[in-house]
């Protein structure tokens, strides 16, 4: 865990290219849902697709960036994993009326889960902390992705096998999401403790 510092939050932390490609996949995310109505046609949801790969390339480039250019910031460590949950769960959301194995109980754990460490981040970021990402987490985001990947676009022809190995992928991610959920809470739980020793 991190210390987030009033520093964080300046015009300089808040104005990194990190941080503005994370900004711009936030943004797509409008984008996304209009493209994927649930009246929309085979050709939106693709251009849906199109623009999902593109927002998930920015998630690679803003962490790639920062570290190569020493500008990873505790902001840019808060609002990354957050953009990317807002990402994910919009498309699931979207896809529960579009394809048949995408169960709604099934995306409510998914989601269910995101929202949960969503709320312990704010509450830790609330007392100065930041949680970092942790290698199960990440894990279980590019399983996330790779799911999508498979069941957003709409190809007659391989439907049926890209809907299944996208299946797969998205029960990896629910296993792997609620393991990493347990180490976040436990890690959580270990630092408020050390907080709350006398002399800290």
């Amino acid at each position: 865990m991190l210390i987030l510092n009033r520093s964080d939050l300046s015009r300089q932390s808040l104005t990194t290219l990190p941080n503005v490609l994370t900004y711009c996949r936030m943004a797509t995310i409008p984008l996304i849902l209009a493209l994927m109505a649930p009246s929309s046609s085979a050709s939106a949801q693709n251009a849906a697709f199109v623009v999902f790969c593109i927002a998930s390339l920015t998630d690679f480039l803003d962490g790639h960036l920062a570290r190569r250019s020493n500008t990873v910031t505790s902001i840019g460590k808060l609002l990354d994993p957050l953009a990317d949950k807002l990402l994910t769960t919009a498309v699931l959301i979207m896809l529960i009326p579009k394809v048949h194995y995408v169960y709604a109980w099934l995306v409510f754990l998914i989601v269910g889960r995101e929202i949960t460490i969503t709320g312990l981040r704010s509450i830790a970021a609330a007392n100065g902390l930041i949680i970092n990402a942790s290698r199960m987490g990440k894990n279980k985001m590019v399983s996330q992705t790779l799911a999508l990947l498979f069941l957003l676009p709409v190809v007659p022809k391989l439907q049926s096998a890209m809907t299944f190995i996208g299946v797969c992928f998205l029960w990896i991610s629910l296993v792997l999401g609620y393991i990493s959920a347990r180490d976040y809470f436990v890690g959580f739980y270990r630092e408020a403790k050390k907080q709350g020793q006398p002399g800290n």
